[in-house]
């Protein structure tokens, strides 16, 4: 039997940060479906937006974590990001948001939530472009 995932050594307890950033993934993975054209049913339109409030929460949460203990965090054990990057989270959230409620998102708007995408996914390193079924593979 395959087994695929992270080795023991490797793991380690989820903290709040993990949380974020998974959340921050999935958003990244809905905006991008939906900037492909993929269907959003009723129930994905829900917990995108579900999604978009919780990251903001606990975003906020976090900025003020971090701000609060700025001089006693280890910045190579914590993920350091600056202001710029939790307003591109902000406005993450809110155009999915909106096109989650189905208001309307014209060529630019578009286009700015796809260089938001790419400068979010530099940041935190992720590739969010699907490119087959081996992407959706999960289990």
């Amino acid at each position: 039997m395959l087994r695929f995932g992270s080795s023991a050594a490797d793991m380690h307890e989820f903290l709040n940060e993990d949380v974020f950033v998974s959340r921050l993934k999935l958003l990244i993975i809905m905006a991008s479906a939906y900037l492909k054209e993929y269907p959003l049913g009723s129930f994905r339109k829900k917990a995108v937006i579900r999604n978009a409030h919780q990251i903001v929460r606990e975003m906020t949460e976090w900025q003020g974590y971090i701000h609060h203990h700025r001089n006693n965090i280890d910045v190579d054990d914590e993920m350091d990001f600056d202001h710029v990057f939790f307003q591109r989270v902000k406005l993450l959230a809110v155009m999915a948001k909106a096109f989650a409620e189905d208001n309307p998102m014209g060529h630019y708007r578009k286009k700015a939530l796809e260089e938001n995408l790419e400068r979010l996914c530099e940041d935190i390193t992720f590739n969010w472009h699907p490119y087959g079924k081996e992407f959706l593979q999960v289990a």
